[in-house]
């Protein structure tokens, strides 16, 4: 076993010595390291292995050298022998380099002066280059500053952009360039800034030129409706003429229409000039240009549309005293319609800047705020000119702002409103016109001398009378407020005529408008201005009995303004909804208070001659005759009466019963007044004979028409008191009391003890001795009898 390790080991000396041969010195270390690792002292072993090794190796390097070892000294041999010819032509180079560094100086100095040219040369064509690049870059530059001084912002942003993508990139490397690009922000808001500003100043300025604009536009449309109105009048010749009316004070005809309709014409031969014409729009041009190019068209856009929202409610802030001038109007309109037609030139001339969106939110936000202007500022006009100068400029208005595509139905329906007060305003004049006439009025029948004056008012009033139209000269029965509140009425329905025109509606509607208008100055204003005239002091019997006249007439001339009212519409009065005129009410109500009013007037009347009575009723007899202010009574009534028989119906009739029976009981009232404490049979006698005259008046028919006694009737109560007194039958009153044949059935128990208290009082009074006189003392007890009994009566009665 020994033997056998001690060739193991050998073996592996063997292999290890082969790999350190082999191998690379650096990869020896694990090699060496396994020597250390085999059995102790296995190194003392390889170590002796080693030292073999080397020995063996020196001997194979000794042999090897002495094999070679003649031919390395020939080799050096041959080497001495080189070395001297080595030298000698090291000494011929040397020489010849010598020769050849004098003979180059020249050359090199020519040569290194070449060399600088070359340089140079270079250098120029690489400068030259470089220029050549740099060249465009200072023209596009120069050509920006160009721009820029010249206001060409748009085309100076597309110089920036060239810059920054084209010219700039390819010299970058320079400092003018980086400077260059450093000011090209700089320089494009200064564009922003200065577009803007110029956006501020047009918006500045359009506020200025929208009254023109608008005014320009709104004539335009004014010639177009004159055109066509020019067209429909053409169209309509033969249908009606108008006849002579006057419309604030001024007289016109439908000639002098059709001149004024002429002098329009002309004016419309004038060149109008258009929103481009009188504003350049180019600033909005450049700066929606500059800002899309810089990528901020938003922001241009909110900003552009938030200043135009604030400008619309300017422009829609009326002046306080707009309402007072028609100038004011025109203005306010001519301001909207340029504001609105500047929008719509930047709609279509731009894409976006201005959307249809936006303009009809716009335009129905200024709609609702002009619809409540108008409707305010029109409410302040007292002027029905002014208020149909309002209505010619809102059509205009509207038709001009349609022509532009704008919604304005809610406009033409403000004009119904516009209509209604344009209406009161109208009342209100005429109600004045009314007044004026009635104060001026003389309340007699219109003198005709001759056939030419009775014609001249048949033109002014239908009035036909085939007996008057004979003989000349006559009393027409009306008093001269007739015609003219006649033609007035027709005045009237002229003027509501010029606010329908060019409202775009139908004669239907038209004529519904002018009968509705004209029922409302008869049932309202004339009406109103009737009542109050009826009202007034000075109006006497003889002016009310004129008044009531006055209205049959009128009354009678409403179906010739029906008429009148169909021949300007064309509209057949059988048509389902046609409106009627509503005059025949208002002329008999006015009537029936004219009637009234003289009932009261003639009962004052009564009243005052009443109050003249100055009985004496203490007299023993009576004077035999009437009392003076009794006759004098009669004789007004007489007279009063006389002037009646004019009246119609039985109106007369009424108002002489009226009066008669007034009479009757402020006689009667005389009797039973609480102030009269004593009367004697003497003043009975006296009040008897004033009575006679009355029932005498009575009898003799002062107004035809009543049947046998009627009238006497009135008196009846105090002749069957005056009767009972003046025959002193109690017996028979109190015996027939409540018998429907009774002879005074009239006498009212209590009538009739009041005056026989007031009579006994008196008999106290007077016959201070009467109690010594038997037949006295037996009329005193009589009466104290009676006056039991018609206490009992009265008492009867009361429970």
């Amino acid at each position: 076993m020994a033997e056998n390790e001690t060739l193991e080991c050998i073996t592996e000396h063997e292999r290890i010595l082969q790999e350190i041969e082999s191998t690379d010195t650096a990869c020896v270390g694990p090699t060496l390291r396994s020597i250390y690792d085999d059995q102790p002292n296995a190194h003392m072993r390889f170590m002796e292995k080693l030292d073999a090794r080397i020995r063996n190796h020196d001997r194979e390097i000794e042999k090897m050298c002495n094999f070679h070892h003649q031919g390395f000294v020939d080799a050096i041999t041959e080497l001495l022998k080189v070395r001297m010819d080595a030298e000698k032509l090291m000494g011929q180079v040397t020489d010849t380099n010598q020769r050849l560094q004098e003979a180059g100086k020249e050359v090199t100095a020519q040569t290194v002066e070449v060399i600088r040219c070359r340089i140079q040369q270079r250098n120029m064509a690489t400068t030259v280059e470089k220029l050549q690049l740099c060249i465009p870059v200072l023209e596009k530059y120069s050509k920006l500053k160009e721009q820029l001084e010249s206001k060409r912002y748009y085309a100076a942003l597309k110089t920036m952009e060239q810059l920054e993508k084209v010219y700039i990139p390819r010299v970058s490397q320079y400092r003018f360039c980086q400077i260059m690009a450093e000011n090209l922000p700089r320089l494009r808001e200064d564009i922003k800034e200065i577009s803007m500003s110029e956006l501020k100043d047009f918006l500045e300025s359009i506020r200025k030129h929208s009254d023109k604009v608008g005014d320009a536009a709104m004539r335009q449309a004014q010639q177009h409706r004159t055109f066509n109105s020019a067209v429909a009048k053409q169209a309509n010749v033969g249908h009606y003429t108008r006849p002579l009316y006057s419309v604030n004070g001024q007289t016109h005809t439908q000639t002098s229409l059709m001149m004024d309709d002429d002098a329009e014409d002309e004016d419309a031969d004038e060149e109008v000039l258009t929103a481009q014409d009188l504003v350049d729009f180019s600033p909005v041009y450049r700066c929606l240009h500059i800002y899309a190019v810089l990528g901020d068209r938003e922001t241009f856009e909110n900003y552009y549309r938030k200043q135009r929202k604030k400008q619309a409610r300017l422009v829609l802030q009326p002046q306080a005293n707009m309402h007072e001038t028609v100038e004011g109007y025109r203005r306010y309109f001519n301001q909207i319609v340029g504001f609105f037609l500047v929008e719509d030139h930047i709609l279509h001339a731009t894409q976006g800047l201005v959307t249809r969106a936006f303009a009809d939110e716009l335009w129905n936000m200024a709609l609702s705020k002009i619809i409540a202007v108008l409707r305010t500022h029109s409410s302040y006009c007292e002027d029905p000119d002014l208020v149909l100068e309002l209505k010619n400029l809102i059509v205009i208005f509207a038709d001009t702002l349609q022509g532009f595509g704008f919604s304005v139905n809610r406009l033409f329906d403000l004009l119904f409103d516009v209509r209604d007060q344009y209406n009161e305003t109208l009342l209100k004049k005429w109600a004045l016109l009314f007044r004026e006439i009635f104060e001026l009025d003389n309340y007699s029948p219109i003198p005709v001398e001759t056939e030419d004056e009775y014609k001249l008012v048949v033109s002014r009033f239908p009035f036909h009378d085939a007996e008057i139209e004979k003989d000349f000269p006559k009393k027409l029965p009306m008093s001269q407020s007739v015609p003219q509140i006649y033609m007035q009425v027709k005045e009237f329905i002229y003027a509501s005529l010029k606010f329908s025109e060019s409202l775009h509606r139908s004669s239907t509607e038209i004529d519904d408008m002018l009968r509705k208008s004209t029922n409302l100055l008869l049932t309202r204003t004339l009406s109103c201005c009737l009542q109050n005239l009826i009202k007034k002091p000075y109006i006497g019997l003889t002016e009310l009995v004129q008044i009531i006249i006055n209205t049959t007439h009128l009354e009678q001339g409403c179906r010739y303004l029906e008429e009148f009212i169909t021949n300007i519409t064309n509209v057949s009065p059988e048509t389902v909804h046609t409106t009627r005129l509503y005059g025949l009410s208002t002329f008999k109500d006015a009537r029936h208070a004219a009637e009234g009013e003289i009932y009261t007037k003639l009962n004052q009347k009564i009243d005052e001659f009443i109050q003249l009575a100055d009985y004496e009723w203490s007299m023993a007899e009576s004077d035999g005759r009437a009392s003076g202010y009794l006759m004098d009574l009669i004789n007004f009534l007489r007279s009063t009466f006389q002037v009646f028989t004019h009246l119609p119906g039985k109106v007369a009739q009424t108002a002489c019963m009226s009066a008669c029976k007034h009479l009757s009981t402020s006689l009667m009232q005389m009797l039973v007044d609480t102030e009269l404490k004593q009367i004697s049979m003497g003043a009975i006698q006296q009040f008897n004979l004033d009575v006679i005259q009355c029932e005498l008046f009575a009898s003799s028919e002062p107004v035809p028409g009543f049947q046998g006694d009627t009238l006497q009737l009135a008196f009846i109560d105090l002749r069957q008191l005056l009767d009972l007194f003046m025959v002193w039958d109690w017996s028979t009153y109190l015996a027939d009391y409540g018998q429907p044949t009774s002879k005074y059935l009239r006498v009212n128990p209590a009538t009739a003890l009041t005056l026989l208290e007031k009579m006994k009082d008196n008999n106290k009074k007077n016959n201070i001795f009467s109690q010594f006189r038997k037949n006295d003392r037996d009329k005193q007890k009589l009466i104290e009898t009676v006056v039991k009994q018609l206490r009992s009566l009265v008492n009867g009665m009361s429970s």
